[in-house]
């Protein structure tokens, strides 16, 4: 069958035309052959493609489906049953297709000497005659030279590899697992196999052997294209030293956090060059116009205006941000807002990457609240950061909380009024970990953080106060804070991104005030509303958005916002609410940067969706 199949093939194959002229020329004529009849004249060429067009066109050949029959010995039935193959194919190479998987599927089950014995065609079926055999398995897999903690963090375990069924899969596995335990411990060239093998009928037995091969150091970090970044700075912050055991996993999590980093862009993958027992790493980088200036304008509507209010508020936004000083990492970053027409806020940061030539990463931050004529918080904050692997970061830090009264109205209360002042020093911990594709448009990836801080709040008395507004209020408590954001994005289609996040915060004390609450609300939170409008004890926000790129850094946008607010306020005349935002905006770039516009609504228990409470925010992002 199989030759009638190529002879077939080859009457099919159509001739090349240069061989097929040959053959007319050189092929002899017969004398006495008879002479073949005349041939009518050529039509003109208009003619003749009306003549082809009235001619009916060759019936086409029907495709026949294959069907697939598979037989066994009869011992074998029972177990074939449960495995589950089609019965009809389009074509035959499908129905090839289909046995080789099913033969698969039998040796992945420890069916080792499992095939298609016999393949028989009949017409449009095709019969497969399979033995299955015996189901081989481990009567023991011993330790060879290996140490029982490479095994170990390998996945090994005896009773895996004791009287089990051999699998295929799982012993590749095993592999897999001890030459990259191995890679990562200065031997890139090891090798591994299976010595001593016994085979009593269906047992296997042997012992499992690692060839290492030579060690393996690193030797130095080489920086290669058009960049401002040191070397030094890349082998602390990488941890890439000199003289140590090459680690494959090093130069991995390498690559991904040179991708995270906003000021740099990793153009290929990086190169390891191996000689005389020393590795020496290569990165191809170049720099990002990373440093970063906005100003963003926001036109507002004041609720209920007053007499002599103006109907409409403007808000400002100015962000500086300064990257990668001196080629170091360092950063440097500086934010106002004015958030009404009382009220600013200002944030302050300094990131200072390998401290001390250490992997520690050290960040100082400072922030100020100006609420109306109402009260002043300044919130500073120190945190020393570690890189783990696998995408992680684990940091330590304290914070500082103190908040003052500035209202000039205190002397006339004669009730506790709901801001205090207050101290506050928590100390806690903070874990992120981040596999985004990209720093600015990200497609894909994913975004996780949580921190949890504890520490004790005292309350001060106010000299403006009367003395006796504090009775009965405890003025020194413990306060437990925890916050977290999970952020998801999925490709949809080839230019379609979809964006999911939840983020939430909780804040925990026996009596809180005002002033210690958490505000959101705004283009940065919770659209649709004033900045910082909302104060919430406890708060999770959802949101879904979708992006429709029609360039590398310009898309259009819909959103949706979720909350759900509460405040745990003594006599709250609203002790929660579930405010929704919902807009449309886009993003692309201009000569001068970054252009957004965004235009959300909002909808809260007391207020509806409406055109005239519609938010506008845009604004323009420069990078330098």
């Amino acid at each position: 069958m199989p030759v009638r199949i190529f002879f077939l093939w080859l009457l099919l194959l159509p001739l090349p035309s240069g061989l097929m002229a040959q053959n007319q020329q050189v092929a002899p004529l017969n004398p006495a052959a008879p002479p073949l009849p005349a041939m009518p004249p050529a039509l003109p060429p208009d003619s003749a493609r009306r003549v082809a067009a009235l001619r009916p066109a060759p019936p086409t050949r029907p495709v026949r489906p294959v069907v697939l029959q598979v037989v066994a010995e009869a011992a074998d039935r029972p177990i074939l049953r449960p495995y589950r193959y089609r019965t009809t194919l389009p074509d035959s190479l499908a129905a090839l297709r289909e046995v080789r998987t099913l033969v698969l599927a039998l040796q992945n089950d420890a069916y080792l000497t499992a095939s298609a014995d016999e393949l028989r065609w009949r017409h449009d079926t095709l019969r497969v005659q399979v033995y299955v055999g015996e189901k081989f398995r481990w009567a023991r897999l011993r330790n060879g030279n290996l140490g029982d903690g490479l095994l170990t963090r390998a996945g090994y375990r005896e009773k895996l590899f004791r009287q089990q069924p051999f699998q295929p899969q799982e012993w590749a596995r095993l592999q897999e697992n001890i030459l990259h335990e191995a890679e990562n411990q200065g031997y890139p060239f090891a090798t591994i196999g299976l010595d001593s093998v016994v085979l009593r009928g269906a047992d296997v037995e042997g012992r499992v052997v690692l060839h290492r091969g030579p060690a393996v150091t690193f030797d130095s970090l080489q920086v290669v294209g058009k960049t401002k970044t040191r070397a030094r700075f890349l082998t602390k912050y990488l941890q890439i030293e000199p003289n140590q055991p090459f680690s494959q996993q090093r130069i991995r999590e390498a690559a991904r956090r040179l991708r995270q980093l906003p000021y740099l862009h990793l153009k290929a993958e990086p190169e390891v060059r191996f000689a005389r027992g020393r590795a020496r790493v290569y990165f191809l980088l170049e720099d990002r116009t990373a440093n970063q200036f906005d100003a963003i304008v926001g036109v507002l509507p004041t609720p209920n205006p007053g007499l002599g209010q103006k109907r409409i508020q403007i808000t400002g936004d100015v962000t500086i941000n300064l990257r990668n000083l001196s080629g170091g990492g360092k950063g440097l970053g500086v934010q106002w807002r004015k958030l009404d027409a009382s009220s600013q806020l200002l944030d302050a940061q300094y990131v200072h990457p390998a401290f001390f030539g250490t992997p520690l990463e050290l960040d100082g931050s400072f922030n100020l609240l100006k609420q109306n004529d109402q009260f002043l918080t300044a919130r500073p904050r120190l945190q020393l950061a570690y890189p783990l692997p696998s995408a992680g970061r684990l940091a330590f830090f304290v914070e500082w909380r103190n908040s003052r009264l500035i209202d000039s109205t205190l002397k006339r209360a004669t009730v506790l009024p709901e801001n205090i002042d207050s101290r506050f020093t928590a100390y806690g911990l903070d874990y992120a970990w981040n596999t985004l594709d990209d720093p600015y448009f990200p497609r894909r990836g994913m975004l996780a953080s949580g921190q949890a801080s504890v520490g004790t709040k005292r309350i001060s008395k106010n000299p403006d106060l009367n003395e006796a507004l504090y009775e009965g209020l405890t003025l020194r408590s413990t306060q437990v804070s925890l916050g977290v954001r999970v952020e998801r994005y999925y490709r949809v289609g080839r230019s379609g991104v979809l964006l999911t996040r939840l983020r939430g915060e909780a804040l925990v004390n026996q009596r809180l005030f005002l002033n210690d609450l958490f505000r959101l609300g705004g283009l940065a939170t919770l659209r649709g509303f004033n900045e910082l409008n909302f104060y919430a004890s406890q708060y999770a926000v959802g949101t879904a958005e979708f992006r429709q790129f029609t360039g590398s850094d310009a898309y259009l946008f819909l959103f949706v916002d979720q909350a759900y607010l509460r405040r745990n306020l003594p006599a709250d005349p609203l002790p929660h609410d579930t405010p929704t935002g919902l807009g449309a905006g886009l993003s692309f770039r201009t000569g001068a940067g970054q252009f957004q516009f965004v235009y959300a609504l909002g909808r809260t228990q007391q207020q509806k969706f409406a055109l005239n409470s519609g938010k506008i925010h845009f604004g323009i992002t420069s990078r330098f």
